[in-house]
């Protein structure tokens, strides 16, 4: 039963049907993908959004060697470990995935990216019993990764007039 669950966290937005309520949560953000100045979405507005699901148990955001201190001051603050990487980020990324996958105290997989190249993660979390929830954005939310996932959240960035 695919749902979306939440458009930039409206407040009269009921919560998520009672399936996945109250589950632990591995959260996993690919920063360079979703993180950026143009799309506006903070880490708070992802951090909400699945604490109404659930409680998070692990959270993680991958970062490359040039992310601003800022960010990573701003990751910490919301109490998320930054994980910083020389160079490309998608292989650490499908590594911390497959160590969530593999946690037995994580019952919900939630990926934040736009990136069709996570969908085998989606898909090997799904064959070992782990629920999944992809969070991403528009322009270029990969479609198929949407499709492969039990449960979407898309944020919408707010425009400020």
């Amino acid at each position: 039963m695919k749902e979306t669950l939440i458009k930039v966290l409206k407040r009269e937005k009921e919560p998520p049907s009672e399936e996945i309520s109250g589950k632990s949560i591995g959260l996993i953000i690919d920063g360079p993908n979703i993180l950026r100045k143009e799309f506006g979405i903070k880490l708070e507005d992802i951090v909400e959004a699945l604490e109404r699901i659930g409680k998070i148990r692990v959270a993680k955001v991958v970062l490359n060697q040039y992310a601003p201190q800022g960010l990573i001051e701003a990751v910490v603050n919301q109490g998320l470990e930054p994980v910083i990487v020389a160079g490309d980020t998608d292989v650490r990324i499908a590594i911390e995935a497959m160590e969530l996958i593999y946690n037995s105290d994580v019952e919900v997989i939630a990926l934040a990216t736009r990136d069709a190249d996570f969908l085998p993660i989606i898909q090997e979390a799904k064959r070992k019993g782990k629920e999944t929830i992809v969070i991403g954005t528009e322009p270029g939310f990969s479609v198929a990764l949407q499709n492969a996932a039990d449960y979407v959240i898309k944020m919408v960035s707010k425009v400020e007039d």
